[in-house]
């Protein structure tokens, strides 16, 4: 059964690419067949993991019906990528046809018999973007830092959730919150997880356990086209990040059926 886990938080500069590269690597790392997709316009997530995006076939030529989903994958050593650049960014004007929630879980039904996981990365918005990767998916994982600041929009997040469930995808899941740049020794870091504690709660959730520590590899992967896990294995970030895919991997966290 594939599961297909979208990363996803509206406020930017969370961890979210940094999370979905890690899955995609460490799921790969395991012997999981993995697939990774980029609903974001800026295209980060395929710049992280070394591909050329200027080069390559895009979702957005998937979604426009310009290319198949199958001639726009690009295998790579981290597993296989569908990328995405600026030209998603028009999505929202332009893909205005009936049950165009449904775009993304069309295309991949096409290729999901192939994979174990498909990891989703998402744009820093709560649009028909965002919203196709809630229809496709079977689970959330919704990172933040642990700052008051994260916490802000993530009722409204809560809300866009639970109108995919009534009108499209009941059987979606949120498998926790992941707090990143974590500090177990500061009175914020704390007072922070207390909160996120209490809103995912409030989700039917938790807090994902271990929380991703502050490290530089963290910043440094991204330009030598890695996941933290393959450039600096042994740093705090990619040791807790490591953690969470072996929970995702496991057979102690169920993941739901998608209907």
């Amino acid at each position: 059964m594939t599961q297909i886990i979208t990363v996803t938080n509206q406020k930017g500069g969370v961890g979210k690419t940094t999370t979905a590269s890690a899955l995609i690597c460490g799921l790969h790392q395991r012997g999981a067949r993995v697939l990774g997709v980029d609903l974001d316009p800026q295209g980060n997530l395929g710049f992280a993991l070394g591909l050329d995006i200027g080069e390559t076939d895009t979702i957005y030529d998937v979604l426009k019906g310009t290319r198949s989903i199958e001639e726009a994958i690009v295998p790579t050593e981290y597993g296989d990528i569908l990328s995405s650049d600026i030209m998603l960014s028009v999505a929202e004007v332009e893909f205005t046809a009936p049950r165009r929630e449904f775009m993304l879980d069309q295309q991949l039904e096409r290729v999901r018999d192939r994979y174990d996981f498909i990891v989703i990365d998402t744009p820093p918005a709560l649009n028909i973007l965002t919203i196709n990767a809630y229809v496709a998916s079977t689970a959330l994982i919704v990172p933040m830092e642990a700052e008051i600041l994260s916490l802000v929009g993530i009722t409204q997040l809560q809300e866009t959730i639970e109108s995919v469930r009534t009108s499209f995808n009941p059987q979606l899941k949120v498998l926790g919150i992941l707090l990143n740049k974590f500090n177990p020794r500061l009175t914020l870091s704390q007072e922070v997880l207390e909160l996120a504690e209490a809103v995912a709660e409030q989700m039917d959730s938790c807090v994902l356990t271990p929380k991703i520590r502050r490290g530089v590899a963290v910043a440094k992967a991204p330009a030598h086209g890695q996941s933290v896990l393959t450039y600096m294995p042994s740093s705090k970030p990619a040791q807790d990040l490591q953690q969470v895919v072996a929970l995702v991997a496991g057979p102690d966290f169920p993941l739901p059926e998608k209907g």
